[in-house]
């Protein structure tokens, strides 16, 4: 196969060579707006990073799966992030053009597994922004109760009502937000950030002193049989293959909560999709997705630990969405569980912005090369942001929000991101082999190790994700496949000759 000139390859293992993906960004109609630096980046990483998982998820995963030892389930899930992070950094600073790893596959892998990263990563973004603006209308609601402007229960959430009316609003509002340029948003991120970060603190700093060593005590708990009432289907996948008993805790179950609030950590792949509006992408883009990372880690670990030091594990309500202000509740600083229920309500808004800029870049990659339809790669002749595909995805991301609930979707999110990062791993040691020359602002170290581990780590995650949630992935990545081959394998710019701006200008010069 020809990589410096794919155009009429019939091969759905066609690869876009990094020289045309980077001409690409060049042309005018798709030229998107250089505006970022290492300190926005770092903070749009730790902006959507620090949310649903540190504000949400804690409280479910140390009820449900590994009591006070959920320290160590982020520990494990960071580590996981932190080998995929440093794939992430060389593919981003080699390859900076929008897409994330869904671009990094199309240069490495083929044009097929490109697909099914992007179809992927359109499932981590989109149904993560939803299942986050779920969970941010918990601490809304619990920041709102006995005023005035308390939400009626009919319209609060999907449990107890029909509908989640604020997230779904939450989400229209946000992708108006987005439309109207990255350098706003990034404006926005940063006083969010802000709040959310000193709530996280303020938590630690007061939570501190009302933590009872009993509650800590056996820090990792004992393996117990699970309740029934699921089957099959909601055990993990890796004890359904191997004829396990179903447990919860234990060690079985610090590696069960490890996968669930893995969830906790996406975001700094969402940095990678900003690279086209990035200054200095080799350097600023491996600064941004390391460091963002390593913050949120210690932020994560300190809260959980707090939180199961406050109150004990077994008296978590793993469906409260505000368990970290219901601990200062349980405290006796119901003033305090105000606070933090405000700071997490106006933090977590940026998580579900960012999730849909994310979403909203990789689709317009995707558009650019054919593989959707072009309308969605269209770019705003004065805000110079991808509007169409915005507009789209944040009014479908709204509705998704405004019917479901974040514990469904929370999981369903992991499995894609996990399968995206393992592609990723690979996909650094064969650009590492087909391509040596390319200039690298950051090399992954440990290489052909480091990338091998983070695969295998990966895949062990989502080995203990649930039997329904991989079978929904499954479902998910049949229906993507449909759309490939009906519609995105004829359209590619790759089989139609249109792959760059070169092109663009011979055929405007022959005219």
């Amino acid at each position: 196969m020809n990589s410096q000139d794919p155009r009429g390859s019939t091969s759905v293992m066609r690869t876009k060579p990094v020289e045309k993906a980077i001409s690409d960004t060049e042309a005018p109609e798709h030229r998107l707006r250089k505006n970022l630096g290492a300190l926005d980046l770092t903070v749009f990483g730790v902006g959507v990073t620090i949310g649903g998982g540190l504000f949400v998820l804690t409280g479910t995963a140390a009820a449900t799966y590994a009591g006070p030892a959920v320290a160590l389930s982020f520990v494990i899930a960071a580590v996981a992030c932190g080998l995929a992070a440093l794939c992430y950094a060389e593919f981003a600073s080699t390859v900076p053009v929008a897409g994330s790893a869904y671009t990094f596959s199309y240069a490495t892998l083929g044009e097929l597994i490109a697909w099914i990263i992007g179809w992927d990563l359109i499932l981590e973004f989109f149904v993560g922004a939803a299942a986050v603006s779920s969970g941010w209308s918990g601490y809304l609601a619990s920041a709102l109760q006995g005023t005035p402007l308390q939400i009626p229960a009919s319209v609060a959430n999907t449990k107890e009502g029909f509908m989640n009316l604020p997230a779904g609003l939450l989400v229209l509002a946000l992708t108006a937000v987005l439309v109207l340029g990255i350098k706003l948003s990034s404006r926005i991120n940063q006083v969010a950030v802000a709040i959310k970060v000193g709530v996280a603190l303020l938590f630690v700093l007061a939570g501190i002193f009302f933590v009872k060593t009993a509650n800590l005590t056996p820090f990792v708990p004992p393996s117990q049989p699970t309740k029934g009432g699921g089957g099959s289907l909601t055990e993990p996948l890796v004890q359904v293959l191997f004829g396990m008993q179903p447990a919860a805790f234990g060690w079985a179950g610090v590696m069960s909560g490890a996968a669930v609030v893995f969830f906790a950590f996406i975001g700094f792949d969402v940095v990678a999709t900003t690279a086209e509006e990035t200054r200095k992408p080799q350097r600023n883009l491996p600064i941004g997705i390391i460091s963002s990372l390593a913050i949120c880690t210690v932020l994560y670990v300190t809260v959980s630990l707090v939180v199961t030091g406050i109150q004990s594990y077994k008296k978590i309500d793993p469906a409260d969405a505000a368990p970290l202000a219901t601990a200062m509740t349980h405290a006796g600083h119901p003033a305090l569980a105000r606070i933090i229920s405000v700071g997490a309500a106006v933090g977590i808004i940026v998580v579900v912005m960012i999730l849909l800029l994310g979403q909203s870049r990789v689709a317009f990659a995707m558009a650019r090369d054919g593989l959707l339809p072009p309308v969605f790669a269209k770019v705003h002749p004065r805000f110079r942001t991808p509007y169409v595909v915005t507009v789209v995805v944040g009014v479908a991301a709204a509705l998704l929000a405004a019917f479901t609930s974040i514990d469904v979707l929370a999981e369903l999110v992991n499995v894609g991101t996990l399968a995206a990062f393992i592609l990723v791993s690979i996909g650094v040691l064969v650009l590492r082999k087909s391509r040596p020359d390319l200039q690298r602002g950051f090399r992954t170290p440990l290489v052909p190790a480091l990338p091998i581990v983070s695969a295998l780590v990966c895949f062990y995650l989502m080995l203990n994700l649930a039997v329904e949630t991989w079978l929904r992935f499954l479902v998910w990545m049949l229906i993507g496949l449909v759309i490939y081959f009906a519609y995105g394998r004829r359209r590619s710019r790759l089989v139609t000759g249109n792959v760059g701006t070169g092109d663009q200008q011979g055929r405007a010069g022959r005219g």
